[in-house]
């Protein structure tokens, strides 16, 4: 019987997973574990205004979520030549990182890097400012860009010295796409994008991990070049916006996928029929006869509507009702 690493990691490189990874925070089952180093994230969600390690102002209402930033350290350019960077190898982010392995035996192991390149570019600048800067600012935004990707890839060789063979997967959250399209255009994403996200890839490989990006949006058209410089697995939360069938055909078997029943339209209004057929319609269409899909909860009930029903039950049901790759045993 296959362990949940070798579930997870056969089901990423088509090896033919003895059943459906997943990863169901609501249910309290998962074949993965997250081991992270002590990055503030969007800071304490119980405090209404916090502080990145970036500088960056989180703001949320009273109501528990993430918040969103609302201070831009790096408004002004004016204030980058005495932006204090954060420092990679400050041993404060790895105390007592090595505990959190506890009870993780046998599971598929991530580390996270929160905005790992362009929201953390829009969270110093401002998102309006981010996009007028790649045409008005390219040397600034370059250098700001670069200093990021320096960052993000010390991390990953700091994480990886002090803990050998205990990563399995780097996962990143970057969202990329509005309902209808990426930002920005392939070719400008291909120009200044690509080749950072390469160097970031290329040094979690170089640290034997698999990289996870979650990107909210309709970004099928990066996702090629996502496959082409070492993307393993792409969260995707909003099929029906992505499209089953297009996503399907074009990339099914050229990449992992970790998704689930769509949070904006199937699972706050579908009936359990609908959802049913949706989970059936995913592993078959996203999924490949020798892997390429696992199931990832989204965690906050209430942000998509779910709260209080049976809707995730419903789900998750479905997934291991038409899981095609249990007669793999």
């Amino acid at each position: 019987m296959q362990s949940s690493k070798e579930l997870v990691s056969n089901a990423i490189h088509f090896r033919n997973p003895e059943r459906l990874p997943v990863e169901f925070s609501a249910m309290g089952i998962s074949d993965t574990a997250v081991v992270n180093w002590n990055q503030t994230g969007a800071g304490n969600r119980d405090i209404n205004t916090t502080f990145d390690e970036w500088n960056c102002e989180w703001s949320r209402t009273e109501v528990k979520n993430m918040g969103l930033v609302t201070g831009h350290p790096l408004l002004s350019w004016d204030k980058l030549s005495t932006f204090k960077w954060p420092d990679p190898d400050n041993n404060l982010f790895y105390e007592g990182m090595e505990n959190k392995f506890k009870d993780t035996d046998g599971k598929y192991v991530k580390t996270e890097i929160f905005m790992l390149l362009f929201e953390r570019i829009h969270s110093l600048r401002g998102f309006e400012n981010t996009l007028t800067d790649l045409y008005l600012e390219k040397e600034k935004i370059s250098h700001l860009a670069d200093r990021i990707v320096e960052f993000d890839i010390r991390i990953i060789e700091n994480i990886s010295k002090r803990f050998p063979n205990k990563i399995n997967g780097l996962f990143f959250t970057d969202d990329w796409g509005t309902e209808l399209n990426s930002f920005i255009s392939v070719e400008l994403w291909d120009e200044f994008f690509k080749p950072r996200y390469k160097k970031i890839f290329s040094a979690a490989k170089a640290a034997g991990w698999d990289v996870w990006m979650h990107s909210c949006g309709k970004i099928n058209n990066l996702i090629p070049s996502l496959i082409e410089i070492g993307c393993n697995v792409l969260n995707m939360q909003q099929p029906l916006t992505n499209g089953i069938n297009e996503i399907g055909k074009k990339f099914a078997g050229k990449i992992c996928f970790s998704s689930l029943c769509d949070i904006q339209h199937t699972l706050p209004f579908k009936s359990n029929e609908e959802i049913e057929a949706e989970a059936k319609e995913l592993l078959t269409k996203w999924g490949t006869k020798n892997g390429g899909f696992i199931l990832s909860d989204y965690g906050d009930d209430r942000a998509i509507g779910v709260n209080g029903t049976n809707k995730k039950q419903i789900m998750y049901n479905a997934f291991m009702k038409y899981d095609r790759w249990k007669t793999n045993v």
